[in-house]
This record gives structure tokens, C-alpha cells and sequence, in this order.
């Protein structure tokens, strides 16, 4: 029996599900559309805002052809190489000789050649963005906290330029709420300290936590090395660039502080606070760096002595499957109440645990129960809220905690949506087809003639 066969034997049979709850009565789904306004940057003008942010910082200390160290890595940030290559371009153009290093922690396998593949699977490449990378897992200790005696850790190559500018999106974090969260100043201390630094991080954060760690070491690092700056963006609820500014170190917590308030505002979220059942097409390191952003779901249960978002409420929720370019890594999984059976057969349980162990967030891996068609999923959800109708249930179904605009929703929302003027009813309630047990109608985001941005 293979890997795979062994993994399906685990999945609860529809006839089971079925057997075990009787009949389940199902809702109506219609389309809905968030109706969001939106002013992205347009995409042709990308590099050249990304080499106007790298050129507002002061590089006069910064010594001519002298080489200074790009932070990048971190996954889903739309038009990424477009931003790498605007700063190499106007790096150069000023006499310095920029090179790329991965800033990601342990992703990649925690290797140099595994991080270095992730760059080119974000589109990050020499030929790409124009210089050299370098990408290796060796670390410097730079110092060590004064109260707790932490190590403070920073890539060997980045500690040995003559200047260091992260490129880092700045956003909430799924794990803690702080002052800061994702952003310049995690891609300092976490990304920059590579496998070993994240470890460090994490394993302090569970009595420390990151929102006074971060902080903290960010301070220190600005102290010891020569960062002259990050080029800080912010994307809108499309997830097209909608911002890039070069943060001077002169207030660098301050001013992240005040674009991470800035990309709260924006951040796509479910439109209705209380739902019955959410189904998810996918999850994924892309998406979230739990897979499931707790933001959006309203759960964080793997994150110890760390406050649940208040909302939105979720009874149920349901995901069908990982993307491809997470390679198997399901961290975040624990997060669902079921998950279908082409989920575990994706999961890639090595790269998983070792993510889990980094980030000390174990339970985040947890398996949910599986299912083998979309149809038991649905049903195992339905059978374990209470008695709801089908006309009163509160499903929404979206492909992602990233993909929100458009979202398949129960009859229930769908009047609730026609009385709302950021709402728009795209399709009315149609009954749910299946195909062999699974889904017939496609993931909500490109449904009813929608799709990706076309911003130009």
C-alpha cells in the first residue's frame, strides 16, 4: 500500500457520515460581492515607487560600491519581484552593489539551497531582480538581550555588508497583537535570524511573547548592525500593492507602528460576525503563515498565552485542501473542525512538524477529522451546530482567508446582504450540486465572472 492509499484509508467514508447524522437537509447558495474601494499603485509603476522608497532612506554613511544586503522572503506579497528589482535598479544606478538574502527563518527546509528555491518560487531570481543572492543559514551573534540574556542572531552575510534594508509587507500577524506584527521589524528579528533566530524567538515568545520580543530585539539590531532603513509595504483588500515608503531607523517601531494601524483598515474580512459553517477551498504558507488566517477565522488556539480574536464567531469550519506552492506544509490545519480527504493526502508531514516546532505552535498541526467527499464535509458541519434550518443556516464558503471579495452564502446572508450598501448580490440561492460526492460550482473568487485584478 502506498503513502497515499495508507492516508485515504483515514478519511470517513460518505456512507458513514451520512449513516451517522441521517438525513441533512441542505441551504441554497447564492454569490455575494464585498464591494471595496480601492486605489492600488498601477502595476507598471511598481519599481519605479519601490526605487523611490529605497532612495528616500540616507544612504550617505554608506560607502561608494558598497554593498548592501536586500531582506526578502516572505510569501504572498503581490508584485514582489517588481519591488526587489525597482531597489536593485536604483541601488546601482547610485554606485552600490546590492545582493538579495532570504529573510524567512527556517522556511525552505530550513536550508540554504531550500530558501534560495523559495526566492525563485516568488519570483526572485538573479536574472529576475538583477544581483547576486546569496542565501546561506549561517548566523552571527550580534549581542544578547539585557534582561533575559536571549542571543540576538542575524544572517552571516547581512551582518558582513555595509548596509541592510528589509523589504517586507507590513501587516496583522495571525499568532499575537502588538504594536507590531508582520512586518520590517519581524523580518529583523525572526527572518534575518534564520533558522537558528526564528527558534530562538519562538521559544522565548511563549513566556515573553513576540508583541515585547519584537520590540525589543528590533531596538538592539538597529544599535548593532547597519540597517539603514526598510522599504515597508502595504497592500489593499485585493491584495494589490497599495503603498511603499522607506522607513529611515529614526522611528522605526514608531512609523510601522502607525502603517500596521493603516493595514488593519484594509484588511480583508469576512462580512458577517456570526456564521454556522465556513467552508475554504484552500489553505496554505501563502495565504497565512498559519495556513488560515486567525484574523479572518477568529481562531487561534495554537498560539499559548495569546488572546483570541473576539470575532467573528465560527461554529464550523471546513477546508477542502492546501495550494501547491505550500508544498505540503498544513500548519494552521488544527484550525478546522473537518477537512476533505485531498487535504491529508497534500500534507507533507516532515515540513509541517518542523514549522510547528519552530514556531512552538504544535497544536496548530493537529489532524481534524477527515472526510472523503465535499458532500460528508458539509453534512458532518450541518449535523453539529444544532437544530437550523436550511432557510436560517449561516454558510459562507469562500476559496481562501485571503480571497474574500467574493463568497458564496446561504439564504439567510443573501437577504442580509441586500440590505447592505457594502454588499452586492451577484447570483441568488441555487441548490448545491455535486459530482461524485465533491463540489460542481468553482471556487467563489472567480465565480459569476469574477477573478484576479486586472490593475495595470
Amino acid at each position: 500500500m502506498n503513502a497515499n492509499s495508507s492516508r485515504s484509508s483515514l478519511a470517513v467514508p460518505e456512507e458513514a457520515i451520512l449513516e451517522a447524522c441521517g438525513e441533512t437537509p441542505f441551504p441554497k447558495l447564492g454569490l455575494i460581492e464585498q464591494v471595496w474601494e480601492t486605489n492600488p499603485i498601477p502595476r507598471k509603476k511598481i519599481s519605479d515607487r519601490a526605487a523611490e522608497a529605497f532612495g528616500s532612506l540616507r544612504l550617505e554613511d554608506v560607502p561608494d560600491g558598497g554593498e548592501i544586503a536586500l531582506g526578502v522572503g516572505s510569501r504572498g506579497i503581490a508584485n514582489l519581484s517588481r519591488i526587489v528589482t525597482g531597489v536593485v535598479a536604483e541601488a546601482e544606478d547610485r554606485g552600490y552593489e546590492p545582493f538579495v538574502f532570504p529573510a524567512m527563518g527556517s522556511h525552505g527546509g530550513a536550508t540554504a539551497d531550500g530558501q534560495r528555491e523559495m526566492l525563485a518560487e516568488l519570483g526572485v531570481t538573479e536574472d529576475e531582480v538583477g544581483c547576486e543572492i546569496r542565501s546561506s543559514m549561517n548566523v552571527v551573534e550580534v549581542g544578547r538581550t539585557a534582561d533575559r540574556d536571549v542571543p540576538v542572531v542575524a544572517d552571516a552575510n547581512a551582518v558582513a555588508a555595509d548596509a541592510i534594508v528589509p523589504i517586507n509587507r507590513i501587516k496583522p500577524h495571525t499568532d499575537f497583537d502588538g504594536t507590531v506584527e508582520s512586518g520590517l521589524s519581524k523580518m529583523l528579528v525572526i527572518g534575518m535570524g534564520k533558522q537558528r533566530g526564528a527558534k530562538i524567538a519562538h521559544d522565548w515568545a511563549v513566556d515573553w511573547s513576540l508583541r515585547n520580543m519584537i520590540p525589543e530585539i528590533t531596538d538592539q539590531l538597529l544599535d548593532a548592525l547597519p540597517v539603514v532603513g526598510g522599504v515597508a509595504i502595504l497592500e489593499d483588500q485585493r491584495d494589490e500593492t497599495a503603498l511603499l515608503e522607506g522607513v529611515p531607523p529614526e522611528g522605526f517601531l514608531d512609523r510601522e507602528a502607525e502603517l500596521l494601524e493603516q493595514a488593519y483598515d484594509v484588511m480583508p474580512t469576512l462580512p458577517f460576525d456570526d456564521i454556522d459553517v465556513l467552508v475554504l477551498d484552500r489553505q496554505g504558507k501563502d495565504i497565512s503563515g498559519q495556513g488560515m488566517d486567525t484574523n479572518v477565522i477568529g481562531r487561534r488556539p495554537f498560539a499559548i498565552q495569546e488572546p483570541e480574536p473576539e470575532m467573528p464567531d465560527i461554529k464550523r469550519i471546513y477546508t477542502r485542501g492546501v495550494t501547491d506552492v505550500t508544498h505540503g506544509n498544513a500548519m494552521g490545519m488544527g484550525s478546522a473542525d473537518f477537512v476533505h480527504r485531498n487535504l491529508l493526502v497534500a500534507v507533507d508531514m516532515p515540513t509541517t512538524l518542523i514549522n510547528a516546532l519552530t514556531a512552538s505552535t504544535t497544536r496548530g498541526v493537529r489532524l481534524p477529522p477527515v472526510v472523503e467527499t465535499d458532500r460528508a464535509g458539509l453534512v458532518a458541519a450541518l449535523s453539529t451546530i444544532g437544530i437550523v434550518s436550511p432557510e436560517e443556516v449561516r454558510i459562507l464558503h469562500a476559496a481562501d482567508t485571503m480571497h474574500l471579495q467574493r463568497l458564496y452564502a446561504s439564504t439567510a446572508l443573501i437577504e442580509e446582504a441586500r440590505e447592505r450598501s457594502d454588499l452586492r448580490v451577484v447570483e441568488e440561492p441555487s441548490p448545491i450540486d455535486f459530482d461524485s460526492g465533491d463540489f460542481v460550482a468553482p471556487t467563489p473568487h472567480v465565480a459569476g465572472g469574477g477573478g484576479e485584478s486586472t490593475n495595470n
